[in-house]
């Protein structure tokens, strides 16, 4: 897996609460400075932030992902900054991961209309009533988004992203802002 992804700028979208799984990530955030992560509820390191969602921008970058954590997303997905910044990711077909409960970003973002989608079990209801179909799943792929439930799906998840990161751009990624642009 070394080199399948060499030369490829992955953007991590996070703030504090981000859930802890171990990569050094192109950090992007909501302010300069450090975020805290967690394993679980009890806070773990700290994180320099690389870029704001103000400086930051999805040509600059061949994928995104969203870690999870509870606090992680939902802080995420109350900053209109952040929120178009995974949906540019998604109108230039760039691959996406969302683990735990990123998909609530996706969510906000309006993205997650006609896909195959998993995410901790608790927004279900969230991403149905999205037009997203959720299913119980370690990984589920859809057109180049990777979604996953929870840490103990990480291994499955990592190797997904790698595999549709490798990959490139998917020029069905962009289907689901269309749909949720005809359906409003």
């Amino acid at each position: 897996m070394a080199n399948e992804l060499q030369g490829k700028r992955v953007a991590f979208l996070a703030t504090d609460m981000v859930e802890q799984a171990g990569a050094a990530p192109e950090l992007v955030s909501l302010e300069e400075g450090e975020i805290q992560g967690f394993n679980h509820y009890d806070k773990a390191d700290t994180f320099k932030v690389d870029k704001t969602v103000e400086e930051a921008h999805a040509e600059d970058y061949d994928a995104l992902v969203i870690p999870g954590g509870v606090g992680n997303p939902d802080t995420m997905r109350a900053d209109e900054n952040a929120v178009q910044l995974v949906r540019d990711f998604f109108e230039q077909n760039k691959p996406v991961g969302a683990i735990c409960h990123g998909p609530w970003m996706l969510v906000e973002a309006g993205v997650v209309r006609g896909r195959k989608v998993t995410s901790w079990p608790s927004l279900q209801t969230d991403i149905r009533n999205a037009g997203g179909e959720w299913v119980d799943e370690q990984v589920v792929v859809d057109n180049g988004l990777v979604t996953s439930r929870k840490p103990d799906d990480l291994q499955a998840f990592n190797a997904k992203l790698v595999e549709e990161f490798a990959e490139g751009k998917h020029a069905e990624q962009s289907k689901s802002i269309h749909a949720d642009a005809t359906a409003s």
